[in-house]
């Protein structure tokens, strides 16, 4: 791909053999549930009341809004760790700045999409990536083909990690987010709104660094360090998060990153100017406490599927989706596409 169009994002390759078998992610909302693993919990005294929250078929940013209009308060004022997804049940803190005053009640809101859990009190404000990690309990329904090739991804995904591909939803529909970017990377577009500016700038980076993990999956260095390599603290390989200064690898693995940045120069030349510090993402997500179980299906009628039943944790910034995508083929119910977006960088 160059620099001319990003309308379509490519087809990133997969780490593992395609098992050609499909499954329904997401046909309810408790098919895909997750629980935020808090960095820390609230103290009980402190200028900030956190507020911890199970929402159901609701965004992040919309919950946050209700908050803030119930507790009186700006946007502004409101902190979470993360972007949950909408469809889903997920379960995550938010913070609210209320120094002074009575504590509103927070857990009598009544609200068809959430509900309030507990509210304490705490010395700080939640920012994001203030979090430990995402739990996570997917229902993979009427799923067909072969069994044996879906296992054999999973053991493989559990033991080896998979491909850190950010997400589609970091993209927007069809990649729109990375074609806003360009357009204003090469200033054929003002973007004057802060929240959208970090959406697409957060958006271009992502997708220069997939596309140097496609390009050692592709050249078969998946699962391998390159010589010149940048090691996480667990010692795996690490890619670039493009922004000022110097890829810090050396060696083969330098010369694999610049070839990338040469052939998306007009991206990394505006990202370095948008005043964005070069950072490193690992290139594998190691998913934690992984379990399945396979269930036969009785949603579908007469539908000769089955149902799979993943359980797995892992680190902020890491994608279900990606791991998901290593096993088999999803597909989910068609809704009105509602994207939450990605306000800021926070690997």
């Amino acid at each position: 791909m160059t620099d001319t169009s990003y309308l379509r994002l490519p087809q990133w390759p997969h780490a593992y053999p395609a098992s050609g078998a499909t499954a329904t992610l997401k046909l309810h909302n408790e098919d895909f549930n997750v629980t935020e693993l808090a960095l820390q919990l609230p103290s009980g005294a402190g200028e900030h009341v956190w507020i911890e929250v199970e929402k159901n078929g609701a965004n992040t940013a919309f919950v946050a809004q209700q908050l803030a209009a119930a507790a009186g308060v700006l946007d502004k004022d409101v902190g979470y760790a993360g972007l949950k997804d909408r469809y889903a049940i997920t379960r995550q803190w938010f913070s609210i700045y209320l120094p002074k005053g009575e504590t509103p009640d927070l857990t009598q809101l009544q609200h068809p999409e959430f509900k309030v859990l507990s509210q304490s009190r705490h010395v700080k404000k939640l920012r994001p990536g203030d979090l430990l990690g995402n739990r996570f309990r997917i229902v993979l329904r009427d799923l067909k083909g072969d069994r044996e090739a879906v296992e054999a991804n999973l053991k493989a995904a559990a033991s080896q990690g998979v491909p850190n591909y950010f997400g589609a939803q970091r993209f927007g529909h069809e990649g729109g987010n990375v074609e806003q970017g360009r357009l204003m990377l090469a200033r054929e577009i003002r973007v004057r709104n802060p929240k959208k500016k970090g959406i697409y700038l957060s958006a271009v980076r992502s997708f220069l660094f997939n596309e140097v993990l496609a390009l050692r999956i592709e050249q078969g260095l998946w699962g391998q360090a390159l010589p010149g390599d940048v090691m996480d603290e667990a010692g795996r390989p690490t890619g670039p998060m493009w922004g000022r200064g110097r890829v810090s690898t050396t060696e083969q693995a330098q010369a694999l990153e610049n070839g990338v940045a040469e052939r998306h120069a007009l991206l990394c030349d505006g990202l370095e100017h948008a005043g964005l510090e070069q950072e490193r993402r690992s290139l594998v997500a190691l998913p934690g406490d992984m379990t399945w179980e396979w269930r036969k299906d009785d949603s579908q009628g007469d539908s000769q599927g089955e149902q799979l039943v993943l359980s797995f944790t892992l680190p902020p910034g890491n994608y279900a989706t990606s791991l998901l995508s290593e096993l088999l083929t999803t597909q989910e119910p068609e809704r009105q596409t509602e994207g939450e977006g990605e306000p800021v960088v926070f690997e």
